[in-house]
């Protein structure tokens, strides 16, 4: 049930145009609401009972009130509370063509089998309001996802050590395990054999937890079974794979990045969770101080140039360019990317994914690029100098470029493209600027508390008593909002190199970064530590995050 899903499916039937479709997944996407909401203020229906009835139409499948509705208590046993809750799934009535069944995601056809398999009964799928379906999956059984006790209760009385990957207790752990770490907002999800214990471990912004470890003669099914959603090959355990998992989880559609390596002890598993719900694209809230925001914002509207985002993996580089991007992305202006792999798709942006095992590489789909009449590019990487001179060529055709580098500050960008080869005139002459970032994270709000720092931690980051003028330092002491670490969320701390003329001279020199970075700080450039101890004052983040990342 995505937006999007929804809206094809109206314009499928004629109900609604392509343009309208348009604007009401974005309307959806952008303000929080549900489709059905969205559909209803743009007049589409006049009620949501219109709306299931189209789709119940569509699905060939029939349409329920369930307005007041009590089904028979031996229809309810039918399916137990962990599947209900799990495949938000209600049973209707039995007859003699199976068990009918309302589903709050009717457009998502895997649910529907994996019930007929997990119950061994023939399902019928019915149409009915998610709300009256969820209202009563929460009366009937309980509110709430199955607990992780629940599914090993299932898993103990199997005791075979090749259990099916598509067993149905196997098929239920994996679903609670993906739910439960997406709930917790991970950004991945770990699934590590060791001789002795199978580990599953989540990493929640940048932290990694672990979870309660399911027996470890289970270990091959539950790595089959995401293989199996993945769509990789099972059979082959010897090599590293990759795959992609499309599913929906509460409602939100989840698109989980997949590879699997061999190790000593089997095969370790990491789902990149790509939840586009989760991230906002928007420029405005990166909570980027004023001044970076309005130089990015006028930096981006250039015709021609080259921006690059540096910092290492994980340091929020691929969201900031992605905001910029659906700043620029006008019906007026052709944007297109080049990625490894292509992250979140973006509505009007044409989007390619890198393939080097076919000779897709990052220079050949950017050599490319200039023969699709494009405005604005974004190169994922700019690994080699190959690919840093066709983006320097493009900068001087008149097209804006921007891209990535991993190095450690902004200083540091300029120097790593002449090490790659590339002249230092024509870096001086195309950079526009260089914006370095990290993501830290922020104090839970439900258990900050001030404190007083230890002298050695104000000698660390480089502060005197005097230095601190009455400023307050903040901590988290831990408790059931955050998981007692103390922290929740994240947000980026900057240091944006600005290239004016002063630096231009110096790169045509050849000047090295320490002295780069001394000339950009005497110009006006706050550095990463500057910006940490910005957070650290207005009691944003802690001073272990600062000194961790700076």
């Amino acid at each position: 049930m995505t937006p999007q899903n929804v809206a094809d499916l109206l314009e499928n039937r004629g109900v609604i145009d392509s343009g309208q479709a348009y604007d009401i997944v974005q309307d959806s996407l952008n303000n929080g609401k549900e489709i059905a909401q969205a559909l209803l203020d743009y007049g589409i229906f006049n009620n949501e009972d219109e709306l299931w009835a189209t789709i119940a139409d569509e699905l060939g499948a029939q349409h329920y009130d369930l307005t007041g509705y009590e089904p028979a208590p031996s229809v309810v046993q039918l399916i137990p509370k962990g599947v209900a809750r799990l495949y938000g799934a209600f049973p209707v009535t039995m007859d003699a063509d199976g068990l009918h069944v309302a589903f709050t995601d009717p457009l998502n056809p895997q649910l529907v089998e994996d019930l007929r398999f997990s119950l061994d009964r023939n399902i019928v799928p019915v149409v009915a309001r998610r709300a009256q379906i969820q209202e009563l999956i929460d009366k009937h059984y309980g509110s709430g996802l199955p607990s992780v006790e629940e599914i090993f209760g299932q898993l103990a009385q199997t005791e075979d050590v090749e259990v099916e990957a598509n067993s149905a207790p196997i098929v239920k752990f994996v679903d609670l395990v993906l739910t439960q770490a997406i709930k917790e907002r991970a950004s991945d999800i770990h699934f590590e054999p060791f001789e002795t214990e199978f580990k599953i471990r989540y990493r929640v912004d940048g932290a990694l937890y672990e979870m309660a470890p399911p027996p470890l003669h289970l270990a091959n099914s539950v790595i089959s079974r995401i293989k199996v959603m993945a769509n990789m090959n099972i059979a082959e355990r010897r090599v590293p794979q990759d795959g992609r998992i499309m599913t929906v989880v509460n409602g939100r559609p989840v698109d989980m990045r997949v590879n699997s390596l061999p190790t000593q002890h089997g095969e370790s598993v990491v789902l990149r969770v790509l939840d586009r719900s989760s991230v906002n694209l928007e420029l405005e809230s990166l909570g980027m101080p004023t001044h970076l925001f309005d130089y990015i914002n006028e930096t981006i509207h250039k015709p021609n140039g080259i921006f690059i985002v540096t910092g290492p993996t994980g340091a929020g580089k691929t969201t900031t360019l992605y905001a910029a991007l659906r700043k620029i992305n006008t019906i007026d202006a052709k944007l297109i990317t080049a990625e490894d792999p292509v992250e979140y798709e973006l509505d009007g942006v044409m989007q390619v994914p890198i393939n080097e095992a076919v000779g897709l590489t990052f220079a050949s789909a950017l050599r490319a690029f200039l023969r699709q009449d494009p405005d604005r590019i974004m190169v994922g990487e700019m690994r080699d100098v190959e690919t840093a001179q066709i983006a320097i060529q493009a900068s001087l055709t008149g097209h804006l470029v921007l891209s990535t580098l991993h190095t450690n500050d902004s200083a540091g960008a300029v120097t790593r493209l002449v090490d790659m080869g590339v002249e230092p005139f024509m870096v001086s002459a195309t950079l526009e600027g260089v914006l370095a970032q990290r993501l830290l994270r922020t104090i839970c709000s439900s258990c900050r508390a001030p404190y007083d720092p230890t002298l050695s931690i104000l000698n660390q980051l480089g502060l005197s008593e005097s230095d601190l003028g009455g400023k307050q330092f903040f901590t988290g002491s831990g408790c059931s909002t955050c998981g007692n670490s103390g922290y929740k969320g994240r947000k980026g701390i900057y240091e944006l190199m600005n290239i004016t003329d002063p630096l231009r001279d110096l790169i045509i020199e050849k000047a090295p970064t320490l002295v780069l970075k001394q000339k950009a700080i005497e110009l006006g450039m706050v550095t990463l530590r500057e910006d940490g101890l910005r957070n650290i004052f207005d009691g944003a983040t802690t001073v272990e995050e600062v000194l961790k990342y700076t």
